[in-house]
């Protein structure tokens, strides 16, 4: 097995039903069998009723037909209902083989399928000297699930925090901080939990205001301007250092979060600096930059404006400056060129889509992205508050990304509290940051990307409904069961018969590989999530009909081979989301 994994039951039936369309109407082989899970058996497809139009019978003889053609296929029966629907329910035998050929891989059965493909995600990308905030919790948690699923499915993923580390704004901050030196910025400055990007965001504060009112003031952070950009040792040092306060503090909220983002992955604008001219030079010499009113610019090819006129991307300034537009084509360059990356993801939100389309435009036009090279925008929709509106403090101002996740924890420790008030203080702060962490993290991937939606701590961290607490409760509680049962082995006998909330779990367990391709190919969170929340209330059906621990055998260790993979599943799942499995809660 490994990474081959473990073809779900579902594929197997579809391939039976292929076969047996083949077999009986040859003119329509290779018509997708239309398989899916039902209530009515196991699995039931509807590809009688899509065809048999196409082979001049009524869909229930075509089905009928087909149940025949079945009637060959060990351990898969079929029936027909209705105007021609195909039941499809698969031998007792071969849902427990599943269960333990699952339970057997390391991987769950779960296959390699995107071994070799060699992908960026761009995510997170928050400014140097400014604090991480609301706007920086999407990017963040989706673009670090989308890099565990593809990295479990084999790709070899590089991800690449994008730091804005580079600009006008940094001249007028490190002239601030010159004609300052009593101020208190650097870590080892400041007292208690006090962060140093945060009193630097203070201080560009104080710096803008002073910039805006002073012009000498503005003059002398011009100038500094141009010695960071020529390369002035004081001024360079100065910025550097406070590129790694930032980092700094930005990888203490990483750690938090428990993102995969290290100091490893920081690759700021300033990276591409020396790479910008070059770039602006192909794509002049390939006839695709011109010149405008004294700009250097593309006109698109694809995307007009309301004149009906091409919209332009503009690549150098009258000035002969660079923006990010020059920034971003640059990064393509580079990580086509030199990383040898196979796919490209931007995960953004949605309203830098046009700024996207025009970037990869001009990439395809430069012969930067070819048919064998994708470059996707992953853009996701805004966090609103109770009102409807971007989610704002009371005060009308952004939501800092840190005082978020503390009222998330704290709103987790008094849940956890109430239901357990015999923890000792220590044992319910373990609990509580990952509970905390994790319900917004969830709130989150659980949310179709591209919608928008409303933070609301009291149903994030409810114990009901679809919610990370109640998949880590479920977890914790089959830790608990397994725990009781003592030092086992979950030994399957195939010759059981299952009870129906047995099958109806091994049947979802068996789904998983299927579930997670899904994401990967859709770069879609919210699916993995809705597949553990159907998981966890299989397994509580399961529970409340199915005795575990006071089980005879061989049916208890069927029910605890269950329970382990369950486990195993949920765990596993939650992992590829960056959320937390507690054993006990």
């Amino acid at each position: 097995m490994g990474d081959s994994g473990v073809l779900p039951l579902l594929d197997r039936v579809a391939g039976a039903v292929s076969v047996a369309i083949g077999r009986t109407r040859p003119q329509v082989a290779g018509a997708d069998p239309v398989v899916r899970r039902s209530e009515r058996a196991d699995f039931q497809s509807n590809v009688a009723l899509a065809v048999a139009k196409r082979v001049g019978v009524r869909p229930v003889e075509f089905a009928t037909e087909l149940v025949e053609a079945l009637g060959s296929d060990a351990g898969l029966f079929a029936t027909v209902s209705g105007p021609g629907f195909l039941n499809l329910t698969v031998s007792d035998h071969a849902v427990w083989e599943q269960v333990s050929a699952r339970l057997s891989d390391d991987r769950l059965g779960v296959p390699a399928s995107e071994g070799g493909r060699r992908t960026v995600v761009d995510y997170s990308a928050p400014n140097i000297a400014k604090e991480m905030h609301v706007g920086h919790l999407r990017t963040t948690i989706i673009g670090d699930s989308i890099a565990r699923v593809l990295s479990f499915l084999g790709a070899p993923v590089i991800r690449q925090n994008h730091l804005g580390d580079w600009g006008t704004q940094f001249g007028m901050l490190i002239q601030y901080l010159d004609e300052h030196p009593e101020l208190r910025w650097r870590h080892d400055e400041l007292s208690g939990d006090a962060s140093a990007v945060s009193a630097l965001d203070g201080l560009y504060k104080a710096a803008r205001a002073v910039f805006d009112g002073d012009p000498a003031f503005a003059d002398r952070a011009r100038t500094r301007v141009v010695a960071l950009q020529s390369g002035d040792p004081a001024t360079s040092a100065r910025w550097r250092e406070i590129v790694a306060e930032s980092e700094r503090a930005f990888g203490d909220i990483y750690d938090r979060l428990g993102v995969l983002l290290t100091a490893d992955d920081y690759v700021g604008e300033s990276f591409y600096n020396l790479m910008l001219a070059d770039t602006i030079t192909e794509l002049v010499d390939k006839g695709i930059a011109v010149q405008s009113e004294g700009a250097l610019v593309v006109f698109s090819r694809e995307v007009t404006g309301p004149d009906d006129r091409p919209v332009a991307l503009m690549v150098r300034k009258r000035d002969g400056g660079y923006g990010y537009d020059t920034t971003d084509l640059a990064t393509i360059r580079y990580r086509v060129h030199t990383l040898r990356a196979q796919r490209l993801l931007y995960v953004t939100d949605s309203r830098q889509a046009l700024h996207f389309r025009l970037i990869f435009e001009t990439a395809r036009r430069a012969g930067w992205l070819t048919d064998d090279i994708d470059a996707e925008h992953i853009a996701y929709g805004a966090v609103l508050g109770p009102d409807g509106r971007p989610f704002k403090t009371r005060a009308g101002g952004t939501v800092r990304l840190l005082d978020l996740l503390d009222d998330a924890v704290a709103e987790a420790r008094a849940v956890v509290a109430e239901r357990n008030p015999e923890l000792p203080g220590a044992e319910l702060n373990a609990i509580a940051e990952p509970t905390g962490i994790g319900a917004v993290k969830y709130a989150d991937l659980s949310t179709s990307r591209v919608k928008d939606y409303t933070f609301d701590l009291d149903r994030m961290v409810a114990l009901n409904g679809n919610t990370s607490v109640y998949l880590q409760y479920a977890h914790a509680r089959i830790r608990s069961i397994l725990r009781k049962a003592g030092d086992h082995t979950a030994r399957i006998d195939p010759a059981v018969t299952p009870e129906p909330a047995e099958r109806a779990l091994a049947l979802e367990l068996d789904a998983y590989a299927t579930i997670v391709a899904e994401v990967a190919a859709t770069l879609e969170p919210h699916r993995l999530c809705g597949y553990l929340y159907d998981l966890a209330r299989d397994f509580t059906g399961f529970y409340e009909s199915c005795p575990v621990l006071t089980a005879a055998e061989p049916v208890r260790g069927n029910r605890l081979a269950l329970c382990e993979l369950t486990a195993r599943t949920l765990a596993h799942g939650l992992g590829l989301l960056g959320i937390a499995a507690p054993e006990r809660m």
